[in-house]
C-alpha cells in the first residue's frame, strides 16, 4: 500500500441536487471568491467579471464508525460506491475543477508533454539477453505506445520472432498491460498475461511460437505470470482472492479447460500471499508463502509437476529467508538467529530445515545482503552500505577471490540484472546515477573488465556534465542522519532562493535509489532543485533503517521527511515559498502526514494515489492488501495499534486550518489504494481548510495504481503535475514569454 474555510462562502458547482450541499464554505484556489447560484462560469458582477471557478462540494452522509468504544464519523464513506453514478459524477466534476483552475497552464502542459517525449528515443530497443538458445528483447517502434517481445534464435543476426506485439493486443482497449513472457523450455510455447482493467488481475493466455496462434486456453484472474513444468505442457499459475490476494497455486495442462486444472497450494493464512517460480538451475518448482515477517517455501522436482510438494522450512513468526538451488544444496538467504542484515546459507536437498543451514556468508552489522546471483563458478552478491548499493564477487573455489566492482561515482545506483546462464564467467548489470542515464554492463569476472552495452540514448542536446549531483544528511530530531541525494544545473547559488521538490517514499524496506531521469530534467533546465530524502522506512541504510520506520515506529519516517525540509532550507537550497514535496502511494500517506504536521514548510505538494485512510481501510479485510499489511502498519483490532494509526492517519487528522496547495492524483480502478481514500480526503480538506490556496483531484477514469498505460500517455499526467509546480513557483508565466 500500500485544510479550511476561505473567509467568503461560496457555492459548490452544481452537479446535481442530492451531491451539493446549499451554500457551502470552500477553496476557490485564487483568493478571489464569488457567490453564484446557477454556474461557475457566468459573471459574477455587471462588471463583466468572470468569476473563478468553484470546486464541486461533496454532500454528506454521516456514517458512525466505531471501535475499541471509540466512535468516528466518516461523512464521505459513500464515496466509496465504484458504480454509484453519483459518485462518478462528482469525480467527472473534480475533473473539470482541476482543468478549469488550470487552464492557463494548458500551453506550458501540451510544451512539457511534447520536450518529455520528444527526449524519448522512438525507435528503440533493450540489450538482448540469451537463453536455451535463443536471444530475448523487448523493442519500440516509433509513435507507438506499446512494447514488442521478440527473440532470435543463435544469432542476432537470425530473423526475428515476434511473440507479442502489445500495440495490436491494445487496439481497442483504454487500458492494456502485458506480463509474464515465459517461454516453455522446448521453445515452442509462450505463456503471458493480459490486464484490460488496471486492476492488477491478468488472465493469462498462450502462443504457438512456431504456427504463431494464440491457443484457446484462457486462465483468469491471475498474477498474470506462468511456470513451466519440465515436460513443456504443465504450468503453474498464482490466482487471486475477492481482495485480490494471491492465495492459491494451480496447475494447468495445456489445451484442456482451465476449469479442470488442479489446485496445487491453498494459502488460508490471510496475512500471507503466495507465489511460484522456478529456479535459475530449472531443476525445482518453488512455491512460496509470505508474510511482512516470516517465508515458507515448498518445492518439487520440475521434471515431475504432480509430485507431492515438500516443505523447505516450516513459517515461523520472525523468520524470514527466500531459496535458490545450485548443486545438490539449497542457498538460502536469511535473517535467521538476529541476522538483522540476513546472511547467506546452504543446505542439502534432502534435508532442509533450518537446523541443517550452514553459514556461507556471515551477518555484518554495517552491510545488508540484497540479494544474490550464483554462477558455476562465482557468486555474486548484491550488498548496501552506507545507503548505496555494492556487488561483491567470490569464486566457489577460491576463498581468497573476493572483491568489488568499481563503479567510479560517489551516489549511482546498481543492481544484479537478468543473468539466465549458470556457466557464464560474465555477470550483466544495471547502473545509474542522478546524472547518468540508465546503463546495462557486462562484467568479465575473471579478467574484472566491464563493457558497457548501452546508456539510455536521450535524446537532443543533454549534456550530463552540465549537472550536479552530491549526497548530503539531514539530521533528525534523535540524532539519526537522514540521507539526501540531490541533483540541479551546475551554476546553483546557495541563496535560499531555488525551486525544490522533494521526494520520497519510506514504507516496505523499498529503498529509493538515486536514478536519472530524462522526465526531470524539465524541472531542472527550468531551475528547480530535485531531492530524494532517503527517510526510514526504507531500506537504504540497512534493515534496521526500515525496522525503525514502521508500526509503532512510523512517525519517524514523516518527521525525516519534515527534518530533510528543513535541512534544505537551512542550507539555504530554498525557502518555504519555494519547497515542494511530492510521494505516491505509502508516500502519498506521507504527503497527507507532512501537510497535516508541517503545512506550512511546503509551498505545494502532490500526492499520487495516497494512502490517507488508513484506520477504516486496515480496519475492511475485504480492501485488497489489508491482511497482508498487518505487520508493517499494525493491526487496528488492537487498541494500541488503532490509537497510534490514528494519530497520524491523514484523513482523521484533518483540521481547521491552512493547508499549502495541493495536487492529488488517483485511478478509478486502483487496486493498490482505492480511489476513494484520495476522494475522501480531498472532500473533508474542502469542508476544513481555512486557506485559499489550490486544492485539486484528478482520477484517471480508465486507469489503477501504475497511471495511464502506454509508453507516452503516462507524460500527460506528469505534464499537469510539473505545471502544478511551475504554477506556483511563478515560472509558468516566463514560458508564455520565451524567458526561462
Amino acid at each position: 500500500m500500500k485544510n479550511l474555510k476561505p473567509a467568503a462562502a461560496c457555492l459548490g458547482t452544481l452537479l446535481s441536487a442530492s451531491l451539493v450541499v446549499g451554500t457551502t464554505g470552500c477553496s476557490t484556489g485564487n483568493t478571489t471568491t464569488a457567490t453564484n447560484t446557477t454556474t461557475t462560469e457566468q459573471t459574477a458582477t455587471a462588471t463583466t467579471t468572470v468569476a473563478e471557478p468553484q470546486p464541486p462540494v461533496a454532500k454528506k452522509v454521516p456514517k458512525q464508525l466505531t471501535q475499541h468504544s471509540h466512535t468516528r464519523t466518516d461523512n464521505y464513506y459513500w464515496l466509496n460506491e465504484r458504480e454509484n453514478p453519483e459518485v462518478i459524477a462528482y469525480l467527472n466534476a473534480e475533473n473539470e475543477y482541476t482543468k478549469k483552475v488550470m487552464a492557463d497552464t494548458e500551453a506550458l502542459q501540451e510544451k512539457l508533454f511534447n520536450e518529455i517525449v520528444a527526449r524519448i528515443k522512438q525507435t528503440d530497443e533493450s540489450v538482448p539477453y540469451k537463453k536455451n538458445g535463443y536471444f530475448y528483447y523487448t523493442r519500440f517502434e516509433a509513435g507507438k505506445e506499446y512494447p514488442i517481445y521478440a527473440r532470435k534464435k543463435g544469432s542476432l543476426d537470425a530473423k526475428e520472432e515476434v511473440m507479442v506485439n502489445a500495440n495490436e493486443r491494445a487496439e481497442g482497449k483504454s487500458y492494456y498491460a502485458a506480463a509474464g513472457m515465459d517461454v516453455s523450455p522446448n521453445n515452442k510455447f509462450l505463456a503471458f498475461g493480459e490486464d484490460t482493467v488496471s486492476r492488477r488481475q491478468y488472465t493469462i493466455r498462450f502462443k504457438d511460437l512456431e504456427t504463431g496462434k494464440i491457443l484457446p486456453d484462457r486462465i483468469l484472474n491471475t498474477t498474470g505470470s506462468a511456470v513451466w513444468a519440465n515436460d513443456n505442457k504443465t504450468v503453474f499459475y498464482t490466482m487471486k482472492d475477492p481482495s485480490l490476494r494471491s492465495f492459491k497455486i494451480f496447475r494447468h495442462t495445456l489445451g484442456t479447460p482451465s476449469s479442470q486444472d488442479k489446485e496445487v497450494f491453498h494459502e488460508k493464512d490471510e496475512t500471507f500471499g503466495t507465489f511460484v517460480y522456478k529456479t535459475k538451475s530449472d531443476k525445482y518448482i518453488i512455491i512460496g508463502s509470505s508474510s511482512t515477517v516470516s517465508q515458507e517455501y515448498r518445492y518439487i522436482d520440475a521434471s515431475n509437476p504432480t509430485a507431492a510438494l515438500k516443505v523447505i522450512q516450516p513459517r515461523e513468526r520472525g523468520l524470514e529467508y527466500d531459496v535458490d538451488h545450485f548443486g545438490d544444496s539449497f542457498y538460502i538467504r536469511t535473517n535467521k538467529d538476529g541476522a538483522t542484515n540476513f546472511k547467506l546459507m546452504k543446505t542439502p536437498v534432502a534435508k532442509t530445515t533450518k537446523e541443517n543451514w550452514k553459514e556461507v556468508i556471515p551477518h555484518r552489522e554495517d552491510t545488508f545482503l540484497e540479494g544474490t546471483e550464483i554462477f558455476k563458478d562465482y557468486l555474486v552478491l548484491q550488498e548496501r552500505k552506507n545507503g548505496l548499493t555494492e556487488l561483491r564477487i567470490k569464486k566457489w573455489n577460491d576463498p581468497k577471490t573476493d572483491y568489488y566492482v568499481d563503479f567510479g561515482e560517489e551516489a549511482y545506483t546498481a543492481g544484479i540484472s537478468i543473468n539466465p546462464d549458470f556457466d557464464s564467467k560474465v555477470l550483466r548489470y544495471s547502473y545509474s546515477s542522478l546524472t547518468t542515464p540508465s546503463s546495462t554492463y557486462d562484467y568479465n569476472m575473471v579478467t574484472k573488465q566491464k563493457t558497457l552495452l548501452k546508456e539510455q540514448e536521450v535524446v537532443g542536446d543533454f549534456d550530463k556534465t552540465k549537472y550536479e549531483s552530491k549526497r548530503i544528511y539531514a539530521t533528525a530530531d534523535d540524532g539519526t542522519k537522514i540521507p539526501i541525494s540531490i541533483v540541479y544545473r551546475k551554476g546553483l547559488e546557495l541563496n535560499g532562493n531555488n525551486p525544490t521538490l522533494l521526494y520520497a517514499y519510506g514504507s516496505y524496506g523499498i529503498s529509493m535509489n538515486p536514478a536519472f531521469s530524462s522526465v526531470r530534467l524539465s524541472l531542472l533546465d527550468r531551475g528547480f532543485v530535485y531531492a530524494i530524502a532517503h527517510i526510514r522506512g526504507g531500506q537504504e541504510m540497512g534493515r534496521q533503517w526500515y525496522e525503525s520506520g514502521k508500526m509503532m515506529k512510523k512517525k519517524n519516517t514523516f518527521t525525516d521527511f519534515i527534518d530533510a525540509s528543513e535541512f534544505l532550507i537551512q542550507q539555504k537550497y530554498t525557502n518555504p515559498d519555494k519547497l515542494f514535496a511530492q510521494g505516491g502511494s505509502a508516500g502519498g500517506l506521507l504527503m497527507g502526514a507532512i501537510v497535516n504536521m508541517r503545512p506550512e514548510l511546503y509551498k505545494g505538494v502532490h500526492a499520487a494515489v495516497p494512502f490517507v485512510d488508513v484506520v477504516t481501510t486496515m480496519l475492511d479485510t475485504s480492501i485488497p492488501l489489508t491482511t497482508g499489511e498487518f505487520d508493517e502498519w499494525g493491526n487496528p483490532a488492537d487498541k494500541a495499534a488503532y490509537d497510534y494509526m490514528l494519530s497520524y492517519s491523514p484523513y482523521d487528522n484533518v483540521q481547521a486550518k491552512a493547508y499549502p496547495n495541493m495536487l492529488v492524483t488517483t485511478g478509478l480502478h486502483d487496486s493498490q489504494v482505492q480511489y476513494f481514500e484520495p476522494a475522501k480526503w480531498v472532500a473533508k480538506l474542502r469542508e476544513m481548510k481555512t486557506d485559499n490556496n489550490l486544492l485539486l483531484l484528478h482520477t484517471n477514469m480508465e486507469a489503477g495504481h501504475g497511471g495511464a498505460s502506454g509508453r507516452f500517455k503516462p507524460y500527460r499526467e506528469t505534464a499537469l503535475q510539473y505545471a502544478f509546480f511551475l504554477k506556483l513557483a511563478g515560472l509558468a508565466d516566463a514560458e508564455t514569454t520565451g524567458q526561462r
